[in-house]
C-alpha cells in the first residue's frame, strides 16, 4: 500500500470540470445496512449477514449517525443492544469531498471504510476504500489515457 499512498499524497489534480467531477456522495453506497442504539445485536448480526454487508451504521430515527459496527463487533457472540458494541462517534465526510482526495485519506489512515454524512449527520451512505480506490484509479487511468479530457 505505501505506493498507493504516495500516488494518492497530491490527489493529483484532475483535467475535467470540477462540476463534473465525482464526489465521496456519488460514490457512497445507500444500501449500506442501518440500525437502531437499541436494537439487540442478533437481530442486527442476521440482518447484516443476510444483506451479505460487513458493516452496519447505527442511526437514530432521523437518521443521525452514532455509531458504527464493523466485522469485528458484528463477530462477536452476544445480544445485547447495538450500543454496547458499536464504535461511537466515526469519522464522518461530508458528500462534496472529491473521491480523489477521499481515496488518498482512506489509504494513508488504513480506513476500510466512513460514513458520509450530510451537514446535520444525516446519513449519505457507506463510501467503501476499494470502490473510493477503484473509481480514483479509473479516473486517473482516463486521465492518462486522454489527458484533454475529450
Amino acid at each position: 500500500m505505501p505506493g498507493k499512498v504516495g500516488w494518492f499524497a497530491p490527489y493529483l489534480p484532475s483535467e475535467r470540470n470540477d462540476a463534473d467531477r465525482l464526489r465521496a456522495g456519488d460514490v457512497a453506497r445507500r444500501d449500506v445496512p442501518t440500525c437502531r442504539l437499541d436494537e439487540p445485536m442478533h437481530e442486527v448480526r442476521e440482518r447484516v449477514r443476510s444483506a451479505r454487508w460487513d458493516a452496519c451504521v447505527v442511526v437514530n430515527e432521523e437518521r443521525v449517525v452514532f455509531g458504527l459496527l464493523r466485522e469485528r463487533e458484528l463477530a462477536k457472540e452476544g445480544s445485547g443492544p447495538a450500543e454496547r458494541s458499536m464504535r461511537p462517534g466515526p469519522s464522518t465526510f461530508r458528500p462534496n469531498v472529491p473521491i480523489e482526495e477521499m481515496a488518498g485519506y482512506m489509504v494513508q489512515h488504513d480506513l476500510i471504510s466512513s460514513p458520509i454524512t450530510a451537514a446535520d449527520g444525516r446519513l449519505v451512505g457507506l463510501l467503501r476504500r476499494n470502490d473510493a480506490v477503484r473509481v480514483t484509479l479509473e479516473i486517473l487511468g482516463h486521465h492518462h489515457e486522454d489527458p484533454e479530457g475529450g
